[in-house]
């Protein structure tokens, strides 16, 4: 780890504290925690410092993203929705929106990204949110659903259709005709901000379109999970370190029929599978970094792979952390009992281990090919 990421990283360590069971049993993150974050460009670091970002490569934002997932998976789902964002502004964003946008996201300013829809999940194809000119003004209207983040954030950027394309609208939180309902006790990351965005009739400059829109859907689509995948798969393997410290720690301490519990050929098992289970996360992650600080030809793939391996991964890791701990790792709040719920989430959202498991299928065939 990098000086400046690992000054980083001690410095979150320092703000989280030993406060994330509570964030997590109260359902919310401090505000100040989430702007300080913010301003200081920790939840964009993948961005220029001509931006105000911290011009990190993927390889060094992605230790510092599995950092804070080993402390807070809420916070780090926070950070992968705020770097989202960003990254579609940069890449999508014409120089002036650019200018006017990113700024705003690396001084404290929040931001959600919304995709999915009650009928628009892994098939996002189906989006129906649509946005219409209307003489000089633009008409948002459809309904998001789960978006992270968007219970605390100031914008969001919405994908929706437009024309025979798409388009994303960023729309500020306050702008009439935009409510957000929160998601009432999500199974996991439930500090995160979860919540349903409805838009009715929103009406917005048209240079809220970033680039214009009528891009292709897919491309939209394609560019925001790729950010998004990338985060979540490091995000996994913060959980895997947090298991693993909490496992071996308690297998060392605890003594049972005379010897500590890691002494026990069974209970040993466990413990090499998880500690097998984080070394192939990280480095299917770290690969798929070193794909994309080369924008390599296999980037997306990768980037699926990683996905794919550190969230089925951080699943069973978190199960066997939890069988270790027994008791005293199945009380609400503990690392673990966090880490399990936390971990189901991270085999649904940003492409469902299904729809990872066809992207890799076709991989698999088209390089037989």
């Amino acid at each position: 780890m990098h000086d400046a990421v690992a000054s980083a990283a001690s410095a979150v360590t320092e703000l989280v504290g030993d406060r994330a069971s509570g964030w997590d049993r109260a359902g919310r993150l401090p505000e100040d925690v989430v702007r300080k974050l913010g301003a200081a460009g920790q939840l964009t670091a993948q961005l220029p410092a001509a931006h105000g970002g911290l011009g990190w490569s993927s390889a060094d934002s992605g230790e510092f993203t599995a950092h804070v997932g080993s402390l807070c998976g809420s916070l780090r789902s926070v950070m992968t929705s705020q770097g989202m964002a960003a990254w579609m502004v940069e890449r999508l964003g014409d120089p002036a929106q650019a200018a006017a946008l990113l700024p705003r996201l690396t001084s404290g300013d929040t931001a959600a990204v919304a995709f999915s829809e009650p009928q628009a999940g892994s098939d996002l194809s189906a989006i129906a949110a649509t946005a219409t000119v209307d003489g000089d003004t633009l008409v948002l209207s459809g309904r998001k659903k789960w978006v992270t983040a968007a219970d605390y954030a100031d914008l969001l950027l919405v994908i929706a259709r437009m024309g025979e394309g798409g388009a994303v609208v960023v729309v500020p939180r306050t702008a009439p005709g935009v409510r957000v309902r929160p998601v009432a006790d999500p199974l996991g990351c439930r500090a995160a901000g979860h919540a349903d965005v409805l838009l009715d009739e929103v009406r917005l400059p048209l240079d809220s379109v970033l680039g214009g829109g009528r891009q292709p859907l897919p491309l939209l689509v394609t560019t925001a999970l790729a950010y998004g995948r990338i985060s979540v798969a490091w995000g996994c393997v913060g959980i895997l370190r947090a298991c693993v410290a909490a496992a071996a720690e308690h297998a060392a301490s605890r003594h049972q029929f005379g010897r500590p519990l890691g002494e026990h050929q069974l209970v040993a098992r466990h413990l090499a599978d998880l500690w097998a289970a984080e070394q192939v996360a990280t480095r299917a992650c770290e690969y798929a970094s070193r794909c994309w600080d080369d924008n390599a030809a296999d980037l997306a793939t990768a980037v699926v792979l990683a996905k794919y391996v550190s969230a089925r991964h951080a699943a069973r890791g978190a199960a066997d952390a939890v069988q270790v701990l027994a008791s005293a790792g199945a009380q609400d709040g503990h690392v673990v009992a966090r880490a399990y719920r936390d971990a189901k989430l991270m085999e649904i959202i940003e492409g469902s281990n299904e729809v990872c498991q066809l992207i890799l299928a076709d991989a698999a065939t088209r390089s037989r090919r």
